[in-house]
């Protein structure tokens, strides 16, 4: 499996929020959160995030093609890193990508106090993946709505 992190530029911008559009659509559908979905998220949201300096924004590369995209952040202050989004394109999810882009950027960062992430906890998947990978839940979870609820992890280092 040959997969590349290619840091992200202003330019990868667009081609970055299209993927995540397509990444995200199914959970949108299904929650209809339109105020936090990544799914719902506009350009300029992307293009902010690249121009952060705490932002490290790279394209996931799987056999040369783009199929989603990673946003590490640092948190100086806490010591940790944030992964907020992670993504892979429909086609690409369930091919153990995600697992290796956790274990290149893992090797590639070493947050003091360890990592954190979120996700919806009524998705199995995600949940599964995040634990597998040894994230342990916080204890912290905040309802969106009904049906839909944010479950907080984080590893040590």
């Amino acid at each position: 499996m040959n997969i590349n992190l290619i840091k992200a530029k202003i330019e990868d911008a667009e081609e970055i929020h299209k993927m995540q559009l397509l990444a995200f659509k199914e959970l949108l559908d299904r929650y209809q959160d339109y105020e936090i979905s990544p799914g719902a998220e506009k350009l300029e949201r992307v293009i902010e995030r690249i121009k952060q300096d705490t932002t490290d924004y790279f394209i996931i590369k799987y056999d040369n093609r783009p199929v989603g995209a990673i946003r590490i952040r640092k948190l100086y202050e806490e010591g940790q890193c944030r992964i907020s989004p992670i993504f892979i394109i429909p086609e690409y999810q369930n091919k153990g990508i995600a697992q290796k882009v956790f274990q290149i950027i893992e090797e590639k960062y070493k947050p003091e106090n360890g990592w954190n992430l979120d996700t919806i906890l009524e998705e199995k998947g995600n949940c599964h993946l995040y634990e597998r990978m040894g994230y342990k839940q916080t204890g912290k979870i905040e309802k969106i709505k009904e049906g839909m609820h944010i479950v907080f992890y984080e590893k040590s280092k």
